[in-house]
């Protein structure tokens, strides 16, 4: 016997199920949900499937929204806590996929026929909340018992309706851990081309779930071994075997050291630092240069950010999340030169916005490689005595654009060039008053 977990949400959904069957109509939960429980895991959300149409299901409850009422799919939302919700979809039965995404028409129906309609067999699966009874009619249990991700029927089949269950296929697998099963898996490398027709946000979406779950270099040799990665991230698969110094590598190549970094990820980890993890090295292939005393990436970090961007950029991912892959990416090989920094030249870095993802990846980054952790720590260091002192860690100047003015020096590029080296030195501790400012400046301008 399935039991719910005591926790609002699972709460809701026994709500809704009960309402439902009072007025006389089958209600289960459905898909993910029991899936984890079954895993025992902890479900993200909790949907519901109803034999209800989805007129019934609006009259039922105060408070809904028809995310999708054409596919029978209403959100059921709790009077009190605004925030939580249950989805609610009518039992249906699925017509032609006419555009690898939708059912051009969908006909309710019974529990049997809308697990067959589902995508993978572990997804298939209903429970009564109250008996705590699963209900299996395509061989779920069997699948997760085993450990395996088998589509529903006839993979072919499934894969035509919605393209986006060849990743899908690929992320269950990685995620938790699990085998495809061989049909499954001939049937994804086969169309692993088609994967294009799906938008580059539902791509990234499952992107986003993967790099952000476990088991992701699992997931990237899958999607390499089936051909879905030289589809959907070209610029991942010239990673493999591009080889590297090994004495700065003892690893291997560039796709076993990106591969061994992500395994080496935190949990949970922010899709920032999963991303710059998994593009840090991304502009080594094209920057290979084996035709001195050692092989070289000249630019890497440099040419690697400007990939980054036109990588997720092309998968559209948001804008923010861009510009922090960009910096980290950018900025990972820095902190070579760390020990020799000069104080004011640390403190810029280490007070750039979001450094404990750059710092993060550094981390992850040594321990894929020779393992050597002595720069991390010394940062960690310095960044506890700066600490100590936050006032000069991001001083506030004692002088301004006006002062120079005052002065007699004519406005223009100098002023900020001027600026720059009050706060580096006040950086390094030679500066603290605002006469010490002026002085400066006096000097530094021949004044």
């Amino acid at each position: 016997m399935i039991e719910l977990p005591n926790i609002p949400a699972a709460a809701l959904a026994k709500r809704v199920v009960h309402e439902l069957r009072k007025a006389g109509h089958d209600a289960l939960l459905a898909g993910g949900c029991v899936r984890d429980l079954l895993l025992k895991r902890d479900p993200k959300d909790y949907d519901v499937a109803t034999s209800a149409t989805p007129d019934e299901v609006e009259a039922l409850f105060a408070r809904t929204v028809a995310v999708g009422k054409a596919f029978g799919v209403i959100k059921v939302l709790d009077e009190k806590l605004k925030t939580l919700e249950v989805e609610v979809a009518t039992f249906r039965f699925d017509g032609p996929y006419l555009d690898g995404r939708r059912p051009s028409s969908v006909r309710f129906t019974n529990a049997a026929e809308d697990a067959a309609r589902r995508d993978f067999t572990i997804n298939a699966l209903f429970l009564d909340p109250g008996t705590g009874e699963v209900h299996d009619y395509v061989g779920g249990l069997k699948d997760l018992e085993a450990g395996l991700i088998r589509a529903v029927g006839d993979p072919r089949a499934r894969f035509e309706e919605d393209k986006l269950r060849l990743i899908r296929a690929v992320r269950f697998a990685a995620g938790l851990n699990f085998d495809i099963d061989d049909r499954t898996l001939a049937a994804v490398a086969d169309m692993s081309g088609e994967i294009n027709v799906v938008s580059a946000e539902r791509i990234q979406a499952e992107l986003t779930k993967l790099l952000t779950a476990r088991g992701q270099s699992r997931g990237f040799r899958l999607m390499f071994e089936t051909g879905l990665l030289d589809e959907i991230l070209p610029e991942i698969s010239a990673m493999v075997g591009v080889k590297q110094p090994p004495e700065y590598h003892p690893e291997g190549d560039v796709w076993t050291h990106t591969m061994l970094a992500l395994d080496l990820m935190p949990h949970p980890v922010t899709i920032t630092v999963a991303l710059g993890v998994l593009l840090h090295d991304v502009g080594k292939p094209p920057t290979y240069d084996d035709t001195g005393d050692r092989i070289r990436f000249h630019g890497h970090d440099k040419l690697g950010a400007e990939m980054a961007v036109r990588i997720l950029r092309r998968l559209k991912f948001p804008t923010d999340v861009i510009e922090r892959v960009q910096s980290l990416v950018a900025d990972h090989l820095k902190f070579m030169n760390v020990q020799k920094m000069k104080t004011s030249t640390l403190k810029r870095f280490v007070r750039k916005p979001h450094f404990q993802e750059d710092l993060e990846l550094h981390r992850i980054d040594c321990l894929a490689g020779p393992g050597d952790l002595d720069t991390y720590k010394y940062v960690l260091q310095r960044m506890t005595e700066f600490q100590r002192e936050p006032e000069r860690l991001s001083p506030k100047l004692p002088i301004d654009g006006n002062d120079l003015m005052a002065l007699g020096l004519p406005p223009g590029p100098r002023y900020r060039e001027l600026l720059t080296a009050v706060e580096d030195e006040m950086l390094e501790g030679r500066i603290e008053s605002r006469e010490q400012a002026l002085a400066f400046v006096r000097a530094r301008a021949g004044l």
